[in-house]
């Protein structure tokens, strides 16, 4: 007797599932396309010819590497701050029990849930009331706030599932805390880290809205995208850019997805 789950889905959710994926990757196809196109000023199509010239214009652009490299700075230490405050957090939510730590967990997860335009504004504010001029550093604030969360999700629900045995144990045998950190529940959470990890950096990396608010005159690579869209010529640079997005993005949440998907495989974990 077949099971449920061997069953085969109907054509028509088959049909239904082709059409979603379609109308969610083909605009990143369009994207990819045109960055061959030999027309410059528009979009056609199909596109009246194919080349690959503007890989070398987009190499060339100076614009573009400080753009890459403001984009590639911040991401960097933003990630390694949400590493640093996330996973401390994270800790002390799953491991203790204390007054409030419901509405601590509420208020770690809050930024993410709140639209970016409202965080930006919110930042902007409190920069412009403590006079703090822009800088790479109020862009990594602002991003801060969002990776924090994506690292403490990935970080909690690893916490959860290391059995406190094994933490018992460890200092049964006379280590010490930093020692059961290190030899005991790092590598349990290792690969939940470095998966929230990837996800805060791509997530730094195509940040807009927040950035927008508080970058100043400085443009990381999205925001240098949407300034060179309004230029006449030389478009097909923006598609090349947007790949290299693409690539950057997808790769790390590729790797997060595999590195978290046997997360069930805890050492002691249900003991």
């Amino acid at each position: 007797m077949r099971s449920d789950r061997s069953a085969s889905a109907p054509l028509g959710l088959k049909i239904a599932a082709a059409g979603g994926l379609l109308f969610l990757h083909l605009p990143i196809l369009l994207i990819f396309l045109y960055a061959f196109t030999t027309e410059e000023k528009s979009y056609q199509f199909p596109p009246p010819g194919l080349t690959l010239q503007w890989f070398a214009v987009t190499w060339n652009r100076p614009d573009v590497w400080q753009a890459l490299s403001l984009s590639v700075r911040v991401a960097s230490i933003a990630t390694a701050i949400a590493l640093l405050l996330g996973t401390l957090c994270a800790a002390a939510v799953s491991q203790t029990r204390f007054f409030g730590r419901e509405t601590i967990s509420l208020l770690v997860i809050l930024p993410i849930a709140l639209p970016g335009i409202i965080t930006g504004i919110a930042l902007r504010s409190a920069f412009s009331m403590a006079d703090i001029p822009f800088s790479i550093w109020t862009i990594v604030l602002g991003h801060a706030t969002f990776c924090v969360v994506v690292v403490y999700n990935n970080a909690v629900a690893r916490f959860r599932r290391v059995s406190g045995s094994l933490v018992e144990a460890s200092m049964d045998l006379g280590a010490n805390g930093f020692q059961t950190f290190r030899y005991v529940i790092l590598p349990n959470i290792s690969t939940a880290l470095l998966a929230g990890g990837m996800l805060a950096f791509a997530l730094s990396f195509d940040e807009v809205i927040v950035t927008t608010f508080t970058g100043g005159q400085q443009s990381t690579l999205p925001i240098w995208m949407l300034q060179e869209l309004i230029r006449p010529r030389q478009r097909p640079v923006t598609n090349v850019v947007a790949m290299v997005v693409v690539l950057v993005t997808f790769l790390p949440i590729l790797a997060a997805y595999y590195l978290t998907r046997d997360g069930d495989q805890i050492a002691g974990a249900g003991k």
